[in-house]
Parts: structure tokens; sequence; C-alpha cells
């Protein structure tokens, strides 16, 4: 049954939110608007929207309302950004913090240079895109308006790839890297590959001289060239389907952010430093103590690190941070650390840091919530948090990433 509703604010999802008579989450309903939903439970589906906000927009991208990917293209500019930024203010405020909290750094419309799609089997079909809102569905996409060009006038070729490869039961999941040397595509959980198949996917890597490397659950099947990135004038040879900041300029952002605050210290721990985007960027002033459990990344840092010129020494540590953070008998040595956790966070290594004699601390976060936790940890141990920098790397999304900097 359909009933109309009034929209009174927006959710940390990015749902709006209507408290009457009962709480209601309503995706792509805006605050000030009155909607008619069908309830499903607390959350409901957008029929129509009859008195629209002012602050509706249309949405540019063709697969928006059905796509998971974008949620927010229907928010004008403004309350986009003030949306964005507010998730960092409240998820502080939550913890008793209130440091000055700059405005949102925007992000361009295709620059994202990784994504992630999955592939899944419907009857005689083959659907390859993104995964629908909330969602075991998939929805066929055909153009994707904040991916890197070199990824989008490829998606066809992409899903073929994913035709060949997948498996009876499962998802596929394929990961495409643009790289300095091409792009790298990382492909999981896919059918036993028979001799059959595997000459039909180095085929199909040999028609395209853009694809530097093709791997499949872990092998490499096609290697063109050695997919490079490039941190900081050093080239870094890139593992299979790596993690890295999504935006190559909000990479660089939080770099500045965290570097310009660590200047004046000597010596650094980089903790889940991945590769070292930004070990190596810190290692041009400073003696670093890189740490991270992800194997592959630390060997591309080894590799990176003795084939540059012009670095201060560069330790490198195969560490697990949850289970064995930088005890603080060990942070004694740096003045300054910079850590970059997943979304999870740092709790572990934030309590051993607040306990310890470390001068200035950057923290890089995905996650308001948990870079709000830590933070309160640190400031209960005698650190001040100098500010906080909402930026934009997830285009549309209610994703946030955030840069906190603190000092003792």
């Amino acid at each position: 049954m359909s009933e109309q509703v009034a929209i009174d604010a927006l959710g940390t999802r990015g749902d709006g939110i209507a408290r009457e008579p009962t709480t209601v989450f309503v995706p792509f309903a805006l605050p000030g608007e009155r909607v008619t939903i069908e309830r499903q439970g607390g959350r409901g589906q957008l029929l129509s929207v009859d008195e629209p906000s002012p602050e509706r927009q249309a949405a540019p991208c063709p697969h928006f309302g059905r796509c998971g990917g974008c949620d927010l293209q229907h928010l004008s500019e403004g309350l986009y950004a003030g949306f964005k930024r507010d998730l960092v203010v409240d998820a502080l405020a939550r913890e008793g913090l209130s440091p000055p909290i700059a405005p949102l750094v925007p992000c361009a419309p295709a620059s994202r240079r990784r994504a992630v799609f999955t592939a899944v089997r419907a009857g005689p079909r083959i659907l390859f895109g993104f995964h629908e809102a909330l969602s075991h569905r998939i929805a066929p996409i055909d153009t994707c308006l904040v991916v890197v060009p070199e990824i989008v006038a490829r998606l066809k070729r992409f899903e073929r790839l994913a035709t060949l490869l997948i498996d009876r039961k499962r998802e596929l999941r394929m990961t495409v890297t643009r790289t300095q040397t091409g792009l790298d595509v990382a492909i999981e959980q896919t059918a036993k590959l028979s001799a059959e198949l595997r000459q039909a996917t180095i085929g199909w890597g040999a028609e395209d001289q853009a694809v530097a490397r093709l791997s499949v659950d872990g092998e490499t099947l096609i290697e063109n060239r050695m997919p490079m990135v490039d941190v900081a004038g050093v080239p870094v040879p890139f593992p299979p389907g790596a993690f890295l900041q999504a935006v190559a300029k909000a990479e660089d952002h939080m770099a500045e952010l965290a570097l310009a605050h660590l200047a004046d210290t000597k010596t650094v721990a980089d903790l889940f430093c991945g590769f070292g985007a930004f070990t190596l960027r810190l290692a041009r002033r400073h003696a670093v103590h890189a740490a991270e459990f992800d194997a592959p990344a630390l060997d591309a840092l080894e590799r990176a690190r003795r084939g540059a010129t012009g670095l201060k020494p560069i330790k490198v540590e195969r560490r697990d941070l949850y289970r064995r953070p930088l005890t603080i008998k060990e942070l004694a040595k740096f003045d300054g650390v910079l850590f970059d956790p997943p979304r999870a966070g740092a709790e572990a290594q934030a309590r051993e840091l607040a306990g310890s004699s470390v001068r200035r601390i950057a923290a890089v976060s995905c996650n308001p919530v948990t870079l709000a936790r830590d933070a309160a940890i640190l400031v209960a141990g005698g650190y001040r948090l100098l500010s906080v920098t909402p930026i934009d790397q997830f285009l549309w999304s209610h994703h946030v990433e955030a840069v906190a900097l603190f000092e003792r």
C-alpha cells in the first residue's frame, strides 16, 4: 500500500528520512520533500516526488537509481558538499570533538582510476556491472561517469572477458586499475582454467595493447608490460589488483596535508603503508619505518626503494598492526607518525600512540566513524586535534575520506 510522507533529513548513507508516522528511510528523497512511497519494513521504495526540493537536480547518469555505485547524483552541488562534510562533523561530535573542519575537497568526474566490477549468470545471460544498492543483484552498465575514460571505453571488452571466465555458481569479481604503463586487470572467483579457456583468455589480452597485465585468481596470464604507479617521481611495480587511492588528485591532497604537518619531524613511522604511496613521499625528507601486513605490497615497496635515488633510509617491516601495533616503547624512536588503515580504523594502534611521546600524527581515513573513535583515544591521551579535512574521492556516493592532524 502506498502512502505519502514528509522527508525531514538525510541519513548517513544519503537516504531521505521520514519520521512520521514512524521512521522510514527513503532512497533518493531529499529534506523538505513530500514523496509517495511503498513501505518495505524500515525502508521505503520511492514511487513519486510530489513536492520536490529546490536542491533536487537531474541525475546525469542513465544508470542512476539502479546502479549502486552512485547514490547522490540528485543533490545540488551545495547540498552534496555540505552533506559529505557533515558526515565528518557529526561523527566527531558524537565523540565529543569539535576541531576546525575544512570545506570538502571536491572530486572531478571521470577521475577514478580503479574500478571493481562484478559479473553473474542470470539464466542464459551474463550481467556485468556494479551491485545495486543494498542488493546482490547486478545492474548492467554501458557507461560510467566517475571512472577514467580508458576503463569506460573497454566495458564491453571486459564484459566479454567475464563471459569467458565466469563460474557457473559464483559471482566473478574484476578489478581494473589504470597505471602509468597500462591497465592492470585482476580477476577472482573464476571457472577452472582449462587449456582451451586459458588460450582464449590470452587471446583476449593480445587484442588490446592498453592491457599491461591480466591475472586470474593470482596467476599472471599476460604481462605486456609491468604495471607501474608513479609516487612522487618514484616508479613502483603495482601488485595485481592491489589497493591504491581511487583518485590520484585525492591522494596528492592527502599527502600534501600529511607531509606539511610532519615537515619538522626527523624520523617517521608510516603505518598501514601499503606499497608506499606516502612512504616514498616522506622519504624525500625523512627516515621512514614502513609497516604493513600485505606481503606483495611490501615487496613492491622494497623494489621501488632499491631502484630510487635521493631518498632517506626506509626500513620495511611486515607486521599485522591489528594484532601487534607498534608499542609505546617502539614508538619512542619516532617523532612523527602517519597512519592510513582500512575502514575498521586503527583502535589498537591509537591506544599505543595515546601513551607515546610522538610529537605529531597525521591520520588518513576512509571512515569518519572509526576516525572519530581513534581521534577520541588520541585526544584522551593528551593530543590536540588541530584540524580535519574531508576529501571527496568517491564522487556522488556517501563515502568520504578525511585527513586529521594531531600534535602533542
